[in-house]
């Protein structure tokens, strides 16, 4: 049983109410009188009899004033979403489509959209699932330069959907998100936004707060002791800076994560010598998601024949489909024991003793005591060679502390170096970067040591807030593109149910979050993430809980997002009353009062019937 999210904050901070913007108000409903004397209540079903009638009359205990509007009268809700990378720009996308009377504001730091595809501009940045699979299902792109394709043209795919579905309209760009606060009594957000354009400081009220901000959006420098005294050239792979020439310098590299695997061979060409420290071992694959070949440090072109043939829609949609099943077809490799996953382990050490065969001794120090999958797979095309060089020391013991001109290993052994690149990853436990407040409490303290959410969406205690790709959202296999769409579907189902039904605040239930959790912490020691390795799907923990992925595959979780589960909400009311169907209005549809429409949109041609999603479309009829 997951533990209750009642914990108090340990992070004081104080949110502005200055230039504070209003929503609407709040739609109230009069209460009826206190019944007559002749009317006395029956404790045994809470009805009111009436003693003329002899008791025979039952009628509700409450009548009240209801709202004089038709029951689908345009209504507002003020919804934030914070980031505007991949997840971002599909919720600038789906979400004003999906949800009628969205005011929607989508802010990011940076000074355009894009994320992590934006910040990364180190050398060797690019894809490592190909490109035709990283793109949305919505807009696709048939003529990628290259198969897996590089950081720049990832960034323009994503900085042409933005454009194409004019998502800039609501996006507030390089306005930083500082803090949120929820109001009880108004059931609204307060953030705390800085213009990092002209420094002002506001604080603007939502009704819904979404974080889209990714999962790796907090770098952050190692703290060696003694890195603030060292004088070379120092960077995060994650900030690199673009005026920076490795070439005949002595530079470091720190970490073999996914970026630390790109830098290494990327540069090793160029420097005079490089070293590389790796405190982990690692696996290197063929391929991601098993697609082929998989990436080489050269580009991989597509023949100009194939591209062509990509004109014809027919021939592009068969090839997406046949490749982007292969991504949904290697769950089987996650579990422990499996012989998939026995398969995947003598694969990989061929595969990685053939790329080492100019220094073998070098394979017994790179290949992990823990099965692949227990970390995220990274293909490394060029890495393992380029360890193989000689302007290259593969450093293995830990790091002591730096001196002003290098860095100093636990043997003792300084190596003195010009430049520093760390790339040692990002925060990892998923909490938020800024004070996220409700009902007294923190929502980094209620996600420490772990974060809990219900289904990967919300957390207890913390109403009107959700989340994409959130702690336990995203399945393993499949695509992040179509895997972010299925969870902005899921929300604006949310949303059009909270802005039709005069819902004030909703959150789920403690209940239905332990039971999730409990389901997530029974399946996760079946996989081989449990294994002892270090990774962001336990936070760097090894052996930690898993909160980096979905309790099943990417089909399993894409099918359990189809229904929302609405018993699993708990929901409070514009009304005063209370009363859940204040939301019913006068009895009347906008088309009945006006007298004009289209009263019979469910009526189609026989040919046009599917009776499997009949009368099922939530915009059927709807009087826009």
């Amino acid at each position: 049983m997951a533990p209750s999210l009642e914990h108090s904050i340990s992070h004081e901070v104080e949110l502005p109410v200055l230039a504070k913007e209003k929503a609407p108000d709040l739609v109230e409903v009069n209460s009826s009188p206190e019944p007559s004397g002749q009317e006395v209540k029956n404790g045994r079903n809470g009805h009111i009899l009436s003693e003329e009638a002899g008791g025979s009359v039952q009628r509700p205990v409450r009548t009240f004033e209801l709202e004089d509007h038709p029951i689908d009268a345009p209504s507002k809700i003020r919804v934030a979403v914070i980031g505007a990378g991949l997840a971002g720009i599909t919720a600038g996308v789906l979400l004003p489509i999906k949800v009628p009377g969205i005011e929607l504001q989508i802010f990011d730091k940076n000074a355009d959209v894009g994320g992590t595809w934006y910040e990364n501009i180190y050398p060797g940045v690019r894809c490592d699932i190909p490109a035709n699979v990283y793109q949305s299902t919505f807009e696709p792109k048939t003529n990628w330069t290259e198969e897996y394709a590089q950081g720049s043209e990832i960034l323009e795919y994503w900085k042409h959907v933005a454009q194409k579905y004019n998502v800039y309209q609501y996006l507030k760009l390089r306005h930083k998100v500082a803090g949120a606060k929820w109001d009880e009594d108004t059931g609204r957000w307060t953030l705390r936004v800085e213009n990092q354009a002209t420094g002002e400081i506001y604080a603007p009220e939502f009704d819904v707060v979404i974080t889209a901000i990714g999962r790796f959006n907090a770098w952050k420098l190692p703290d060696y002791p003694g890195i603030k005294d060292y004088q070379g050239h120092l960077r995060h792979s994650s900030a690199w800076d673009p005026k920076f020439d490795p070439t005949g310098k002595t530079v470091a590299v720190i970490g073999n994560g996914a970026s630390g695997i790109q830098v290494v061979p990327n540069i090793q060409p160029l420097v005079k010598h490089l070293d590389h420290y790796a405190r982990s071992p690692t696996w290197i694959a063929g391929s991601f998601g098993g697609e082929g070949p998989g990436r080489r440090l050269e580009p991989n072109y597509y023949p100009k024949e194939l591209l062509d043939s990509f004109e014809d829609p027919e021939t592009y949609h068969k090839f997406r489909k046949e490749l982007e099943s292969t991504f949904y077809r290697r769950f089987g490799t996650l579990f422990k024991g499996s012989e998939t996953n026995k398969g995947l382990r003598e694969d990989f050490i061929k595969l990685m003793a053939e790329r080492l065969k100019q220094k073998p001794e070098l394979l017994e120090h790179i290949i992990p005591d823990f099965s692949p999958n227990c970390r995220r797979l990274t293909p490394g095309p060029g890495y393992l060679e380029a360890l193989t060089e000689e302007n290259v020391s593969f450093i293995r013991t830990p790091i002591s502390h730096f001196t002003k001109d290098g860095i100093v290993t636990s043997d003792s052994v300084e190596r003195k170096v010009e430049a520093v690149i760390c790339s040692t990853g990002a925060n990892v436990d998923m909490r938020p970067p800024f004070p996220i407040i409700a009902n007294g409490k923190d929502l980094r303290d209620a996600w420490s040591p772990d974060p809990l959410t219900y289904l990967g969406f919300s957390t207890p205690s913390f109403p009107n807030l959700l989340h994409v790709q959130g702690p336990n959202a995203a399945g393993h296999s499949g695509t992040v593109p179509n895997q972010v769409e299925t969870q902005l579907v899921y929300i604006a189902k949310l949303l059009r149910k909270v802005s039709t039904q005069g819902i004030k605040s909703f959150s789920p239930s403690q209940a239905a979050t332990d039971d999730f959790v409990a389901y997530s912490d029974s399946f996760f020691p079946k996989t081989v993430f449990s294994e002892n390795c270090s990774s962001w799907a336990n936070g760097g923990r090894p052996g930690g809980r898993i909160h980096g992925h979905w309790p099943g595959s990417a089909s399993h979780v894409n099918f359990a997002r189809k229904d929302p589960r609405w018993e699993d909400w708990e929901w409070k009311y514009k009304s005063k009353t209370g009363n859940r169907f204040a939301w019913l209005g006068n009895g009347w549809t906008r088309k009945e009062e006006r007298g004009e429409g289209d009263l019979t949109p469910y009526l189609k041609k026989p040919g046009d019937i599917d009776l499997r999603s009949y009368h099922e479309s939530w915009y059927e009829g709807l009087d826009r």
